[in-house]
């Protein structure tokens, strides 16, 4: 009787399977948005709960019927604006031409060497045709949360609009507070970034879903089976599962629906604090499903780039959220 066949294991456009270079995702491409405004946010996850739901799709066949569903938390602190970036397009790709700082906190120096000498008004000179896009840079305020850090993180962030309209929105909100409400919404899908729990050197059954050989089979069980022909010493194609890193690679989920803003921490905190987190101390998000991390990593959360029409764009109605303590508190 012949062995059972299967296809190969392991997606191959998630190759090479490396440790990610930073925590904070860069973003290379964003979604084109009418809507002067930021085209994303950034949170720390806190854990996960779950929430009692009426089913709001439509073609479902339990349609108006209360639903059970598990939910990650993402608590979201306001961010603060640091920097604009301007950028144009040359012979050797989009460059940096203009980069106009703004007075930020103390705690930025922790993360990055500002300039002592500050040009805000020189903003007032810029015009917009003269560049080909802007961008901001932001910053977190960890030190709002419990989580017990104190250096924020610095990033990149992407516009909607015009660029004369991205130019006024950079203006009215130097030195203020961005909160999340301003930039997401209730019942729609956003694309979440983030770098994965790390697992360490793993063996090829862990890191790819191979299955173990035969009882009969010689030498080694959780090992590949033929490497294929001969090529010289050390050298197998990259194809065949093999031991090692596992975890700890930047991936990007795409269609979480967000059911919940919720502005009072009252609502998600269960008594004692959520395990290995702490309490929930500003506005947070709670996303359907899972979501990429462990907790108090940094989660970047995007506008969607491909929307599924499945997801309906209301908010479903939320009866019950569970404060059950995992302690027994």
């Amino acid at each position: 009787m012949p062995n059972k066949r299967s296809p190969r294991h392991g997606s191959m456009g998630v190759w090479p399977r490396k440790r990610a270079i930073r925590e904070t995702p860069r973003i290379r491409s964003w979604t084109n948005k009418k809507e002067p405004g930021l085209l994303g946010f950034v949170g720390y996850k806190a854990g996960m709960t779950h929430v009692h739901y009426i089913n709001n799709r439509k073609a479902s066949i339990t349609k108006g019927e209360e639903l059970q569903s598990p939910v990650t938390i993402i608590e979201c602190p306001p961010l603060k604006l640091a920097a604009v970036r301007f950028y144009k397009s040359t012979i050797k790709g989009r460059t940096v031409s203009t980069e106009i700082h703004f007075k930020a906190d103390k705690e930025l120096a922790r993360k990055k060497t500002m300039p002592k000498k500050l040009d805000d008004k020189k903003l007032d000179t810029i015009k917009p045709e003269e560049y080909d896009d802007l961008v901001v840079l932001l910053y977190t305020q960890p030190k709002l949360t419990g989580i017990g850090k104190k250096k924020p993180a610095f990033f990149e962030m992407g516009l909607g609009g015009s660029k004369e309209d991205k130019l006024t929105w950079v203006k009215e909100h130097i030195g203020k507070e961005i909160p999340v409400s301003e930039v997401l919404q209730e019942g729609q899908q956003y694309d979440t970034i983030a770098v994965t729990t790390g697992r360490g050197f793993q063996g090829p059954v862990k890191r790819f879903g191979i299955g173990l050989k035969s009882h009969k089979a010689e030498k080694s069980r959780r090992n590949p089976g033929s490497l294929g022909g001969w090529k010289g010493h050390g050298h197998f194609m990259y194809r065949v599962a093999h031991a090692g890193q596992t975890g700890y690679h930047r991936r990007t989920e795409y269609n979480k629906w967000l059911l919940k803003i919720l502005e009072s921490p009252k609502e998600i905190n269960p008594k004692g604090g959520i395990v290995r987190y702490g309490l929930v101390k500003n506005t947070c998000l709670l996303f359907k499903g899972s979501i990429q991390g462990p907790k108090k990593r940094l989660v970047r959360i995007n506008v969607g780039q491909r929307p599924a029409n499945r997801i309906p764009k209301e908010a479903p109605d939320i009866t019950n959220i569970s404060l059950a303590s995992p302690q027994g508190v």
